[in-house]
């Protein structure tokens, strides 16, 4: 799994990484890194890699705390709440938002549509044929208000960025571009870290006895972070056109077939992991669920911290919950997996 996910000369993400996009050959603009492959990925990614900076997503650290408060201070008298209505589905869009510039009066809107361009019906029609293009209209308002109102987010970074071209000339990004960007910001921010909290309320709940570790040494969340994105990964699997022929355990996979990375799988390789179907906070050696090589999640270090900030926040609240299975449900969407909804009872609430 590990050398398939760096070996992008015969595993390509051109033609879209996610089955649905892939099966449905819908044409992929560009400006999506997650999308493309070397030369243009590599284009593309110093470009994000200068504005998406690591000591951009460190220094939200208090906003996300912020946020995390002004969603669970109302809660604190009640006997319950939702890890994902009320936490999971907010905070990563608000976070997001500030980042990129959008109001935040429309931050909640943008989520609610990036969401039903992702959902797929009970019969599993399959997204849009448009899905790119919905999802870039949802910001044109706003990058075409940011070029006049300039300000200190990803946005206007974006509209300032200039783009080193394979003849070494520099040129500014065009507008389809920059929509492309945007898009995909908003969509990533919010399609994972969002799972990832509900399957970490979800995970805790199951096993009271690392929810109280946490409680006894919050240091231990960062841990169970990684184990959870190790347990259950939003992503589970990759999609990938084959670009030549391969041999794969006594078998030919022909070039132009469509094969599935499960990374999900592999997360759980019983040679690489002692008791890979326990849940344990205090494991090392890591996971795929970020990906590897060229398509290594540029937003690991912001989910990373979302999560983390968000339990440091609920453990201050309550020590204890159990899940609500019976009005719990399960999201539908063509790319990540999770719940979209996660009510717990909680006691033992902190004063």
């Amino acid at each position: 799994m590990a050398a398939a996910l760096h070996d992008w000369q015969t595993y390509r993400s051109g033609r879209g990484t996610t089955a649905d996009i892939l099966f449905s050959a819908i044409e992929v603009p560009p400006g999506i890194p997650l999308f493309e492959d070397p030369p243009l990925h590599d284009l593309h990614r110093r470009l994000l890699s200068r504005v998406f900076t690591l000591r951009r997503m460190l220094a939200v650290d208090g906003l996300v705390r912020e946020f995390c408060c002004r969603a669970l201070d109302p809660l604190r008298d009640s006997d319950g709440f939702d890890f994902v209505a009320d936490l999971g589905a907010i905070k990563p869009m608000r976070t997001i938002g500030y980042l990129l510039g959008i109001p935040e009066e429309a931050r909640q809107l943008i989520r609610d549509r990036n969401d039903k361009n992702l959902a797929v019906g009970p019969r599993r029609e399959g997204i849009s044929p448009t899905i790119f293009e919905d999802s870039m209209a949802m910001f044109a308002e706003y990058i075409e208000w940011r070029a006049t109102h300039p300000s200190d987010d990803l946005m206007t970074d974006l509209l300032n960025a200039e783009v080193d071209e394979p003849d070494g000339s520099r040129r500014r990004l065009e507008r389809n571009e920059v929509l492309a960007y945007t898009a995909m910001i908003a969509g990533a921010g919010n399609e994972t870290t969002a799972p990832l909290i509900g399957f970490m309320g979800q995970l805790l709940g199951e096993h009271p006895g690392r929810r109280r570790q946490l409680v006894a040494d919050p240091h231990l969340i960062a841990s169970a972070v990684e184990e959870t994105l190790r347990y259950e990964p939003p992503s589970p699997v990759q999609a990938r056109y084959v670009a030549r022929n391969v041999e794969l355990y006594g078998h030919t996979v022909t070039e132009g077939s469509y094969m599935l990375l499960l990374n999900g799988s592999a997360n759980r390789d019983e040679t690489r992991f002692s008791e890979p179907d326990r849940y344990d906070i205090h494991r090392k050696g890591g996971h795929l669920s970020f990906g590897l090589g060229l398509h290594f999640c540029l937003g690991s270090a912001l989910a990373r911290l979302e999560a983390r900030v968000a339990f440091e926040e609920v453990l201050k609240r309550w020590t204890d919950w159990e899940v609500d299975y019976d009005n719990a449900s399960r999201a539908r969407t063509s790319s990540v997996r999770g719940w979209a909804r996660l009510p717990v009872k909680t006691v033992g609430a902190k004063p």
